[in-house]
C-alpha cells in the first residue's frame, strides 16, 4: 500500500461516492499507513449512513492507536452487544480494557477469544494476563484491583528530563531487582525507601508510577484518605494492611503522597493518636515483625523539613531526592503533549521554554488553559475554532507566574539556615547559591 494506492482509491470514489466497500478499503489503507486522522474521517463518513461492523471496528482501532482507549472500548462494547463473535474485535477489546486497568474484565474477554479460536493467541495479552500457565487471576488481585493496586504502563522512557533523579532511583531500586544475586552476596536487602521532595506539580507521582513500570512491579498509590480514620487505632490498622498488601505482592512500589501529614515531627504533636500512627509507620518501615524484601517505598512531600527526623534514619528513607521543576527539554515535551490534539499553528517551543523557567507541569497546564480561553472568546463570533499560536501562549505566560516561587522562598531559608547535614544542598545548587 502506498500514496499512489490512496490517490487511486480517492479518484474511484469521486465516481462512486456511496460505494461502502471502496471507502472501507481506503480507510483501511490509511490506517495501515498510520494516517489516523484521515482514516477516522473515512470510517466516520461510512457510519453516518451505514451501520457497518467493519467500519466500527476500524474506527475503534484508530482510537486505540491514538491512545483514546475509552472511545475505542465504547465502540467495541456496542459491537459485542450486537452479537459480534469476531476474535479480532474481542482481542482489541481485551487490550483496550487492559489499557484502562480493567484487568479482570480483560482476562474474561481474552478467555472468550481463546475459547472461540485456540489459535487466536496474542503475545501481548498472554504475557500480561497469563499467570503461571493459566489465565486464572489470583483471588487477591481481583479484590485489590478494585482498590489501589495497579500495574503501570509507563516507564522512564515516558519521563522527559529528570536524568539525575532517574539515576538515583535506578541505583536504589532498579539495579537491585535486575541483579539480586550481587546484592545477596553482600548481604544487602532489596527494597528500602526513597523520599522525593520538591515544589508541588512537578511530577513526583508520575515519576513513582514510571519507577514501578520500569521494574514491571505492582504499584500502590496511597493517599491520606486510605489511612486516616476518625476512630482510635483504625489509622494504624489501615497502614498495616497497606504494607501487608505490598509485601504480599512484592516486588511492589508503595507510593505515599503527602507523607509529611502522616509523619510530621512528633515534638510538634499534642495528641497521642498522631504519635501512635508515626510509631506504627516506623515499625512498618523497619519490618521488625514482617519482611519488607522487595517492597520499594517512595514517599513524596513538599515540606521535608516537617518530617520527623526518625524517618531519615538508614533503613527507612535513607535517600532523599530533590525533584525540581521541569528543565527546558521536559517543558517542551509537556507542551507538545498538551497541545497534541488541539488546533495550533507553528509553535516556537524554544522561545516558550525559555520564558517558562521554574514553571511546574501544573503551571504549564494552566498557561495552556489560559491560551485556550483567549481563543475560545475569539471563536464565539463565527463558531470556527481559531488555532493557538506562539503569541497566545506567551500572552498566557505573562498572566500566570510560576507557582514554585513561593515554595522556593521557604525552601531557600531552610537550605541556608537549617541544613547542617547538607540535606537540602540540591536546592542551593538549583538556585545557584553558594553557602
Amino acid at each position: 500500500m502506498s500514496e499512489k494506492t490512496i490517490e487511486s482509491l480517492r479518484e474511484a470514489l469521486k465516481y462512486s461516492p456511496d460505494n461502502v466497500a471502496l471507502r472501507l478499503l481506503l480507510a483501511q489503507t490509511l490506517l495501515s499507513l498510520n494516517k489516523l486522522e484521515e482514516a477516522e474521517r473515512e470510517y466516520t463518513f461510512i457510519l453516518t449512513t451505514n451501520n457497518d461492523p467493519k467500519a466500527k471496528s476500524g474506527l475503534a482501532r484508530v482510537f486505540y492507536t491514538k491512545g483514546s482507549y475509552s472511545a475505542c472500548n465504547v465502540i467495541l462494547e456496542e459491537l459485542i452487544e450486537e452479537g459480534s463473535q469476531d476474535t479480532e474485535v474481542l482481542t482489541l477489546y481485551a487490550k483496550g480494557l487492559l489499557k484502562e486497568n480493567y484487568v479482570s474484565k480483560a482476562i474474561e474477554t481474552y478467555k472468550k477469544v481463546l475459547a472461540l479460536d485456540p489459535k487466536a493467541y496474542d503475545e501481548e495479552l498472554d504475557s500480561q494476563l497469563r499467570l503461571k500457565g493459566t489465565l486464572e487471576a489470583p483471588e487477591l488481585d481481583e479484590e485489590v484491583d478494585n482498590r489501589f493496586l495497579q500495574k503501570p504502563t509507563i516507564n522512564f522512557g515516558d519521563v522527559g528530563g529528570m536524568e539525575a533523579v532517574k539515576k538515583e532511583i535506578e541505583l536504589k531500586i532498579i539495579k537491585p531487582l535486575m541483579h539480586p544475586e550481587l546484592y545477596k552476596a553482600y548481604g544487602k536487602k532489596i527494597g528500602g525507601g526513597i523520599l522525593l521532595y520538591g515544589p508541588p506539580g512537578c511530577g513526583k507521582t508520575y515519576l513513582a508510577k514510571a519507577t514501578a513500570g520500569q521494574v514491571n512491579a505492582r504499584f500502590i498509590n496511597v493517599s491520606l484518605n486510605d489511612i486516616l480514620d476518625m476512630w482510635i487505632g483504625n489509622s494504624e490498622k489501615n497502614l498495616h494492611e497497606i504494607f501487608d498488601l505490598a509485601r504480599t505482592n512484592a516486588p511492589c512500589v508503595l507510593f505515599i503522597d503527602e507523607i509529611d501529614a502522616l509523619g510530621a515531627s512528633r515534638t510538634d504533636m499534642k495528641q497521642s493518636a498522631g504519635r501512635h500512627l508515626i510509631n506504627q509507620f516506623l515499625q512498618e518501615l523497619d519490618g521488625i515483625n514482617n519482611n519488607n524484601e522487595g517492597v520499594l517505598i517512595l514517599g513524596a512531600t513538599n515540606t521535608p523539613w516537617n518530617l520527623d527526623p526518625a524517618f531519615r534514619r538508614p533503613g527507612r528513607f535513607d535517600r532523599i531526592i530533590f525533584v525540581p521543576p521541569p528543565d527546558e527539554v521536559t517543558r517542551e515535551s509537556i507542551l507538545r503533549l498538551k497541545l497534541k490534539d488541539k488546533p495550533t499553528e507553528t509553535i516556537d517551543y524554544n522561545q516558550i521554554t525559555k520564558k517558562t523557567e521554574n514553571y511546574s507541569g501544573a503551571d504549564i497546564d494552566a498557561i495552556i488553559d489560559i491560551a485556550i480561553e483567549l481563543k475560545l472568546e475569539a471563536s464565539f463570533t463565527d463558531g470556527i475554532p481559531k488555532p493557538i499560536d506562539t503569541k497566545d501562549i506567551l500572552a498566557a505566560v505573562k498572566k500566570h507566574k510560576p507557582s514554585t516561587q513561593e515554595w522556593f522562598m521557604t525552601a531557600k531559608n531552610f537550605a541556608m539556615f537549617a541544613n547542617d547535614a547538607g540535606l537540602y544542598d540540591d536546592i542551593l545548587h538549583y538556585l545557584k547559591i553558594k553557602k
